[in-house]
């Protein structure tokens, strides 16, 4: 498959992780794994059929998840999608996240959501959130790599971030920042820039056979094969 990501103008970080676009690259049915990174999916389908667990409408959103997602798509498909950070999918009026966990939802073809997919995206996003900023505890989030992090940068304890994360977002704070770390991970792996020791060292996990066990979990597959296999968050 041909994947590819947009360059984001800085006023979306913190708000808009990656606009990528994917098509299809060999004839008949299609089979992928979407890798999960804390993100909702904005997705528009262009061309073709796409299915996980139910046919999917021409646009859609898929929600978080802790574990790595089995999907099909055409020969033919073709996408674009934009991927959000949970507080820039409810400031945009997304549907609350803890709702179509581990799913997808259908949107509206005339829907606020589905204009940001028509013409040039990058451009809709830079309009609709001009006045959005990520909010304290999403910067927080951002730049933590515990939940102790969290709790001292925002004040607020343990059991307050752990109600927060549930309602919000529907995983626990833990849970979160896991996914967020093997994000990173799998994003550094690709570049291979660096050994495997030492994306596991960069990235906080305990030693790079911590690392290998997340990537099993989340990836399906060690790390070596990931770097040869994955585009984008797709293996």
């Amino acid at each position: 498959m041909d994947y590819a990501e947009l360059p984001l103008p800085p006023a979306l970080a913190g708000l808009v992780a990656a606009v990528w676009t994917l098509a299809a690259s060999q004839p008949g049915w299609v089979e992928h794994e979407a890798t999960p990174d804390g993100c909702v999916e904005l997705i528009r389908r262009h061309a073709g059929r796409s299915e996980w667990r139910r046919d999917q409408p021409e646009f859609f959103a898929t929600g978080l998840s802790d574990r790595p997602i089995r999907f099909g798509f055409s020969g033919d498909a073709r996408f674009t999608a934009i991927k959000l950070w949970p507080w820039a999918w409810h400031a945009l009026g997304g549907a609350p996240c803890p709702g179509f966990a581990d799913d997808w939802i259908a949107v509206a073809p005339d829907s606020a959501l589905a204009m940001l997919l028509q013409g040039d995206p990058v451009a809709n996003l830079a309009g609709a959130l001009a006045s959005a900023v990520p909010p304290p505890l999403a910067r927080a989030i951002l730049a933590s790599d515990s939940v102790a992090t969290i709790a001292a940068r925002t004040g607020l304890p343990h059991r307050r971030l752990q109600r927060i994360f549930a309602r919000e977002l529907g995983l626990a704070p833990r849970t979160y920042l896991r996914l967020l770390r093997f994000r990173e991970a799998l994003q550094d792996v690709q570049q291979g820039a660096d050994t495997l020791a030492g994306t596991a060292a960069a990235r906080g996990y305990a030693d790079q056979a911590h690392m290998a066990r997340d990537f099993r979990a989340l990836a399906g597959m060690p790390p070596s094969n990931a770097r040869a296999r994955a585009r984008g968050p797709f293996l």
